[in-house]
């Protein structure tokens, strides 16, 4: 069967790979559509993504949407071979006292299409996988297969929209519009926020902001945000300079949530609001459960596909991870098996 195989720094090829066997308690999917996540591009261009090294030659992908390959049983019910799922990428690790409702923090958990441990998590731009029946998500009505290719980077701004509580009646700013950050903004709308705005220093990104409905955009290459605006901030750039506008512009008693990855290096940062305007600085990773509700919004709010900007077929891979790696002309590439 194909496979897209990274092998290390630059190293990236369409192999023929067995099929998976029939391992106990797994059941096999053929997946249909997988996004190129910014790990995924981390691991072309530098080999790894932190402390995460390819050692051996890994199938990227975790945004994951597939055909069940047979008959499986999946919270009670039997659902046939065929059926269109999404797809969970998480195994938990070991749980801790305190953070008993937290799985995704726990130590030791597998992620699909991770090399941080060996062997490799194998992700699923591939033919076919096999994986757990939890993992599986059936779609509901209306959810196309490539939409829900959305699933995993919206279960990443829902997560952080629950770990604040809630957007509705809220002036939020998403800062960085990455996929994950256009998510959010598309989530925050359709979840209820009073308004949207989204912050970038490209133009492209934030006309995607539009096509969602943002309430407005600000290329912060060209112009500052205001002072003292809004209720919460979605920081899902990591970049220093954003996290520290963030600050700035939050508003007296708001929450920030620092949902983009930040490289493991000191940085300077003013965050100096933070006591006089008693802001709530929470980080977030990843997400528990919140990818089944991604589904249901992806339902709710069928404009979130607009995120979607290019498809390739999956013998267009170079093309394909060449175009996900500029953000001044894409937002999410999917390829497709």
């Amino acid at each position: 069967m194909k496979s897209v195989l990274i092998s290390g720094k630059g190293l990236i090829d369409l192999a023929e790979r067995p099929e998976p066997e029939h391992e106990d308690g797994k059941v096999v999917v053929r997946p249909q559509f997988i996004g190129i996540c910014g790990s995924d591009l981390h691991y072309l261009a530098d080999g790894q993504v932190g402390m995460s090294v390819v050692r051996e030659p890994i199938v990227p992908g975790h945004e994951i949407s597939a055909v069940t390959d047979e008959d499986v049983e999946v919270d009670g019910k039997v659902i046939p071979a065929g059926t269109p799922v999404a797809i969970h990428p998480s195994t938990w690790g070991e749980k801790q006292p305190g953070i008993e409702d937290k799985p995704e923090i726990w130590p030791n958990g597998r992620y699909l299409g991770s090399a941080q441990y060996l062997p490799h998590e194998q992700g699923g731009m591939t033919e076919k996988m096999a994986v757990r029946p939890d993992q599986l998500i059936v779609l509901p009505e209306g959810v196309s297969l490539k939409a829900a290719a959305l699933a995993e980077p919206l279960g990443v701004g829902l997560h952080a929209i629950n770990l604040a509580g809630g957007v509705r009646g809220k002036k939020v700013l998403v800062s960085g519009a990455g996929p994950i950050g256009l998510l959010a903004a598309g989530a925050a709308l359709t979840e209820g926020a009073a308004s949207v705005a989204v912050s970038d220093v490209l133009d492209h990104p934030l006309s995607v902001a539009k096509k969602l409905g943002a309430t407005k955009v600000y290329n912060v290459a060209q112009e500052s945000l205001p002072d003292n605006e809004y209720d919460l901030i979605l920081e899902c750039s990591g970049a220093a300079p954003a996290i520290s506008a963030s600050f700035k512009a939050a508003a007296p008693g708001a929450t920030i949530i620092q949902v983009g990855m930040m490289v493991n290096r000191d940085a300077s940062l003013n965050i100096s609001a933070i006591n006089g305007k008693e802001i709530t600085y929470i980080g977030s990773f990843r997400f528990f459960q919140e990818i089944r509700d991604a589904v249901e919004v992806l339902a709710r709010n069928p404009n979130l596909e607009e995120v979607i900007t290019q498809v390739f077929p999956v013998d267009d891979y170079r093309e394909a991870f060449a175009t996900a790696a500029d953000a001044s002309k894409s937002a999410k590439v999917l390829i497709a098996m």
